[in-house]
């Protein structure tokens, strides 16, 4: 009889070593698909969000029933939290911007925690500096508030050092090439500086979205919230990466639904996008090479937006209604070296 896991707490079910096989994705060589949707809050963001959390009140900045958290997320990192400060005894408020989809809003509101929604771009055509303007605000009005800071929290990174890239490497002797997204660059720092002690041989390749300004490229008005920014991370350390590929959000809607099509899986945004980078990297990958993949989370908060028709019409008509979107050619706008 086997012995059944016990948790006593959402934060306990976080989940470590659950890799989709992609045996025919590119030829020559399996690309694992490291799941992260299968976390409590239903992404990757639930291990940052512990660790940013507990490292405030290890240090005594926070205390349960006393502050009130406060955070900028376009989704998940804002569910996550919520489900966190809940269970930790904190009132929580994520500001975020018109992209966020309703299933992600609703989420934060039923696990406690507040929303406001902020409208005005900023002057790199994103949301990112107004939703910061108005978080800066609000902790000069209100001092018990606390803002966690993701983009410079060095506890970010450190989550994903101390168990995502650590988890990988544990689960694989040898990783030739890694392939991780670019948002807050958390995962991706965390990964490198792993790589970078741990695993030298390993390739980090950073994949990103066609408008963001992350590593300096021209910004452009974006739709799919999680990777991407119009404000360059605190975080970022270009040295750690060894490649980038930006891909353009059609790329990353075709990919979505080529793996819907093809492996059943219904993944979200960035993980289109993150495979969209690896699809487009096979030439330089050679063969027999173990390739993994970060998958932050699946497709089911984006239901109304990349696996809806009628949004796809609004903001991508070059998707025609007539050819299903996984049938559509890949067209990588640009390959960048770091």
């Amino acid at each position: 009889m086997a012995t059944p896991t016990i948790v006593h707490s959402p934060l306990d079910m976080v989940f470590s070593n659950v890799y989709y096989k992609l045996d025919s994705f590119l030829v020559d060589n399996a690309v694992f698909l490291k799941l992260e949707g299968l976390n409590p809050a239903g992404s990757i963001k639930i291990k940052p969000a512990i660790e940013m959390l507990t490292d405030l009140e290890r240090r005594g900045v926070i205390t349960p029933g006393k502050n009130h958290v406060i955070e900028s997320s376009s989704g998940n990192l804002g569910i996550a939290l919520s489900i966190a400060c809940k269970i930790k005894g904190y009132r929580f408020t994520c500001v975020t911007d018109v992209n966020i989809n309703k299933l992600a809003k609703r989420y934060i509101e039923l696990y406690g925690g507040k929303v406001i929604v902020i409208n005005k771009r900023d002057e790199n055509g994103g949301f990112l500096n107004s939703r910061i303007e108005h978080i800066k605000s609000l902790l000069a009005e209100h001092p018990p508030y606390v803002w966690l800071n993701q983009y410079a929290s060095p506890s970010n990174k450190l989550a994903h050092y101390k168990r995502t890239a650590a988890e990988i490497f544990a689960a694989f002797s040898r990783v030739d090439y890694l392939f991780v997204g670019a948002g807050t660059t958390g995962t991706l720092m965390g990964c490198g500086e792993y790589v970078k002690r741990h695993a030298p041989a390993t390739k980090l390749i950073a994949v990103d979205a066609v408008g963001s300004v992350t590593f300096g490229l021209p910004p452009k008005k974006r739709h799919i919230p999680g990777l991407g920014t119009s404000r360059r991370p605190e975080l970022l350390e270009p040295s750690l990466v060894d490649d980038l590929v930006v891909i353009s959000e059609p790329d990353t809607i075709a990919m979505c639904h080529e793996i819907l099509a093809v492996e059943g899986l219904l993944v979200g945004g960035s993980t289109g996008t993150v495979l969209a980078g690896v699809r487009s990297y096979t030439g330089k990958i050679g063969r027999g090479k173990t390739v993994v993949a970060i998958s932050p989370d699946f497709g089911d908060r984006y239901i109304e937006t990349i696996y809806d028709r009628a949004w796809l019409n609004e903001n991508f008509p070059s998707v025609q209604d007539d050819v299903p979107v996984s049938a559509r050619s890949f067209r990588y706008d640009s390959l960048t070296t770091v």
